[in-house]
């Protein structure tokens, strides 16, 4: 039975990002794209405070699943799950339900949609006592509104999707630019190679989202790679890489890449001030803190600062001294977004 007393919320769509990352020992974490559902002018998912996961509406999915999953959402498609149970957020490297996935029940009331009795569900049944998200919902949309946001979706056609997920690289070591290019291309970033972007026709370099260059690349081969792109009209944002060490530089490339206005946004900010990472996040989620250091020998040292749950607002966290000794920089990582920052020497 829908839920009849449950207010109007207001329903809208907005692009997401659950953000790579190439992991110790040659791991990765899967980039993807998708599209969030904001309920009241808040992104659902930040209201799941420590959940690495997707919607159903992934850009990387082929057309046609991509409009089944739309038409579900409208109803015009019998539910996949018992009870009248939708996905809502799954496995953002699988989306296999036994990974576990946020669902919910999603039924008509006169004009209207509701969303109520929203779960964690990793079989057909959910106990929704004991894996139910009490306080979450019921959510009633207003149906024109509701309809209006998922059938726009499909009125685009499918290249229109394209998330311009590409890298153009610039620097001296090939070795490192080499690396660098595999781990992005591994989470799903394209990413090339050049030392000489004037030579590129104007229709390829609009085609990419960032140029990062490296340490050693001249203030002069930074104006002409900017210039090249100016005369292609290309909008890029430009990464100077902090170190050679690739897990640092595809967070930095991550980051760049991430257009998504500062209100979308869980990770705030991150910047260091001498012993103490000062750590800003809008809405409750899990952050994990990583020191990157160089030594004498230009030799990498990781060390994991922290890893917790923390509620909305600034955060102040310690830095042991000797993870910070000489050249360090910070890598503050959620599920969906990362920030990078040097630590002040």
């Amino acid at each position: 039975m829908a839920a009849e007393h449950a207010t109007h919320a207001s329903f809208a769509l907005a692009p997401a990002t659950r953000a790579g990352a190439v992991l110790a020992g040659g791991a990765h974490v899967t980039h993807r794209e998708f599209t969030d559902f904001v309920v009241d002018g808040r992104p659902l998912l930040f209201r799941l405070a420590d959940l690495d996961a997707v919607s159903p509406l992934a850009a990387d999915v082929p057309p046609a699943i991509f409009a089944e999953q739309v038409h579900a959402l409208l109803l015009e498609a019998p539910a996949p799950l018992p009870g009248g149970r939708y996905l809502v957020y799954g496995c953002p490297e699988c989306a296999d339900l036994a990974c576990g996935a946020v669902t919910a029940v999603i039924e008509r009331d006169g004009e209207d949609y509701v969303w109520r009795d929203f779960a964690w569900q990793t079989d057909d049944h959910p106990d929704l006592r004991l894996n139910g998200y009490h306080g979450l919902g019921p959510f009633r949309f207003r149906g024109d509104a509701y309809r209006r946001a998922l059938t726009g979706l499909l009125e685009r056609a499918p290249d229109a999707r394209e998330d311009g997920r590409r890298v153009l690289l610039i620097g001296a070591r090939a070795a490192v630019l080499n690396k660098l290019a595999a781990a992005l291309r591994s989470i799903g970033i394209g990413a090339d190679i050049t030392h000489d972007p004037s030579e590129i026709p104007p229709e390829e370099l609009r085609a990419y989202g960032a140029v990062a260059f490296g340490r050693a690349v001249g203030r002069e081969q930074r104006e002409e790679t900017r210039a090249a792109f100016r005369r292609a009209g290309a909008d890029v944002a430009y990464v100077s890489g902090l170190a050679p060490v690739i897990p640092l530089l595809v967070a930095q490339t991550e980051e760049a890449l991430d257009r998504r206005p500062e209100e979308r946004r869980r990770l705030a900010g991150l910047r260091a001030t001498g012993r103490e990472a000062v750590v800003e996040v809008s809405s409750g989620c899990r952050v994990g803190l990583t020191v990157y250091r160089l030594d004498r020998l230009f030799r990498t040292h990781e060390h994991m600062a922290f890893d917790d749950v923390l509620p909305p607002g600034s955060h102040r966290l310690p830095l042991d001294a000797k993870s910070v000794k000489g050249e360090a920089f910070l890598m503050a990582r959620t599920s969906g977004e990362v920030r990078v920052a040097a630590v002040p020497r």
